[in-house]
């Protein structure tokens, strides 16, 4: 089950700009993930709009994005329901459609057995892995370190965990030390803790970032044994990470770039999600120009850590 490693993008769905998803611009997404070297794709999040989407738009992502990932890297899907019967049937049928995982969020019930009932249940209704997603600030549901070592440990299927949880470092050791070779830790956040994550034993990373080829670059660099790298192509890109991770309005500064860099043919986003202005856009593009990044070029670019 732990094989999962690496950067694995949480995507945006890219809509037309009459709010209508845009098949188009997500296979071309796909095929940028692709070109940058990422490990596999996280879809239907919230940066991924899910929250927005009817059921048959969810169908309608999952599938053009397994068919276009070809087999080639996973597909993840992330999961959220009011209960169990909903979350199931999202898990089956992203299960169905070809996704290799889901990533499931908490029922909102404060209760250490509903929780834990909660995640066999899904787990137990699936072939396919369960990551735990653990993000209070959007779910409203705290998760203990023994929690979640105990579902590790206990349920059959439940294998990672896409931690988001403040303060996140301490909380991902506390995990490892009570479930050691149980679960496979993501983190998440923007990447705006990355490095101290790879040092501390996480297997990758699952975040909104709209240049992967960063968090690749700074990935491969650490499991090869390369630290002083890793860390170098992190100081110097953080200043872009940190920006580009403000909560609310951190989907438009992504969707911004992605249209910039030809990826995706709308900002668009669905009410009632947060535009940026004209400032910020000014603001931004001069964090990304100051970084050495050059947004009229649409493919991979080059993660250096050469003075700028």
């Amino acid at each position: 089950m732990m094989q999962l490693q690496g950067v694995l993008p949480i995507l945006p769905t890219p809509f037309t700009d009459d709010g209508a998803v845009d098949e188009v611009s997500l296979r071309r997404l796909i095929d940028f993930e692709r070109e940058v070297g990422v490990h596999g794709v996280s879809i239907l999040g919230f940066m991924g709009e899910a929250h927005r989407l009817s059921n048959a738009e969810r169908k309608q992502v999952v599938t053009t994005v397994v068919d276009q990932a070809d087999g080639l890297f996973p597909t993840w899907v992330g999961v959220l329901a009011f209960g169990a019967a909903g979350a199931i049937e999202q898990a089956r049928e992203a299960q169905e459609l070809g996704a290799q995982g889901v990533f499931v969020a908490p029922i909102g019930v404060q209760n250490d057995q509903v929780i834990f009932d909660y995640y066999a249940s899904v787990a137990d209704a699936l072939d396919i892995p369960v990551a735990i997603h653990d993000f209070p600030e959007s779910f409203r549901t705290m998760l203990s370190p023994e929690l979640i070592a105990r579902m590790a440990d206990e349920i059959a299927g439940v294998s990672y965990i896409k931690l988001e949880d403040y303060p996140v470092l301490a909380k991902m050791s506390r995990i490892q030390r009570l479930a050691p070779d149980s679960i496979g830790i993501f983190g998440g956040l923007g990447g705006v803790y990355f490095l101290e994550e790879l040092q501390r034993g996480s297997r990758g990373i699952m975040t909104g970032f709209a240049f992967p080829e960063v968090l690749v670059g700074i990935y491969e660099a650490f499991r090869a044994g390369d630290s002083g790298r890793a860390a170098a192509l992190f100081d110097r890109y953080v200043p872009l990470i940190r920006y580009e991770f403000q909560p609310k309005i951190g989907l438009a500064y992504r969707k911004f770039i992605y249209h910039r860099r030809g990826i995706i043919d709308s900002t668009f986003i669905r009410p009632p999600g947060l535009q940026i202005d004209d400032y910020t856009c000014t603001e931004l593009m001069a964090i990304i120009k100051r970084v050495g990044f050059d947004l009229d070029i649409s493919g991979a670019q080059l993660v250096d850590i050469a003075a700028v």
